[in-house]
């Protein structure tokens, strides 16, 4: 078993805040010219990658992952201490270490409707109300605005209030500027906004995950033997290259 340190305390400051209201923004939490430098990288990606069919994923939006073989700079963000430290003590109580669930680019074109509200936690079918499944970390490439798409979080809609028909409050726009991180937690009721304007949304969805639950994108095959052992070792780690207790995830022994 992985022996754990008590978090800093702006990590267990922002754990206690994400736990409390189910979403928190940490304002300039990397240069912009490093988010400036991964938004050009993603720039191709973005140009050649179709539209999204059904209402879900919006034929005005363009989704891809496998960040990591996309840009070298898609590990700043992916492995942000800060974001790790904080989705490691939110996770912490269900599981012995973490995951990488998702690595998405997501543009936001003019035009597009909202998006239906939802929980991420919700792809498992797992009980609601009792554990955390996942943190989700949104960055935005571009800036996020209440007119342009920036996604919409509904307030006090996690944990055990997720089991409720209607969320207790309504939803809040997370406007913020490249460098800036969204955190929320997978019970926490979300959906991106309209892009009412006339520019693209574009931004990086980072997701943590409980190490024994079923990836949501599939690293190995995002990553396969030959390319995880590029990475270094934590990095190997947290993609899946490694043992959950007491023996998920092992190869022939190992």
């Amino acid at each position: 078993m992985t022996t754990r340190v008590c978090p800093e305390p702006e990590t267990a400051r922002l754990a206690a805040e994400l736990l409390e209201q189910g979403y928190c923004i940490v304002r300039d939490a990397l240069p912009q010219t490093v988010i400036a430098a991964l938004d050009r990288d993603l720039a191709q990606h973005f140009a050649r990658t179709p539209f999204g069919e059904g209402v879900f994923y919006g034929a005005t939006t363009k989704r891809f992952g496998r960040l990591l073989l996309r840009s070298k700079h898609a590990a700043a963000v992916i492995r942000h201490p800060l974001a790790l430290g904080v989705a490691e003590a939110v996770l912490a109580p269900w599981c012995d270490c973490i995951q990488l669930n998702t690595t998405q680019a997501i543009g936001i074109h003019p035009g597009a409707p909202p998006q239906l509200p939802h929980r991420d936690q919700d792809m498992w079918r797992a009980p609601a109300g009792k554990a955390e499944y996942l943190v989700n970390v949104i960055w935005p490439l571009t800036r996020f605005t209440s007119d342009n798409g920036a996604t919409r979080i509904w307030p006090g809609s996690h944990g055990t209030a997720a089991l409720e028909p209607e969320p207790r409050h309504a939803p809040i726009p997370a406007a913020m500027e490249p460098g800036s991180a969204l955190l929320f937690l997978g019970s926490t009721l979300h959906g991106a906004g309209a892009n009412a304007s006339d520019e693209v949304r574009r931004g990086v969805v980072i997701g943590y995950s409980l190490g024994w639950l079923k990836t949501y994108e599939n690293q190995y095959l995002a990553y396969p033997p030959a390319v995880a052992q590029t990475f270094p070792p934590e990095l190997a780690a947290l993609v899946g290259y490694r043992q959950h207790r007491p023996n998920l995830g092992k190869y022939e022994g190992q």
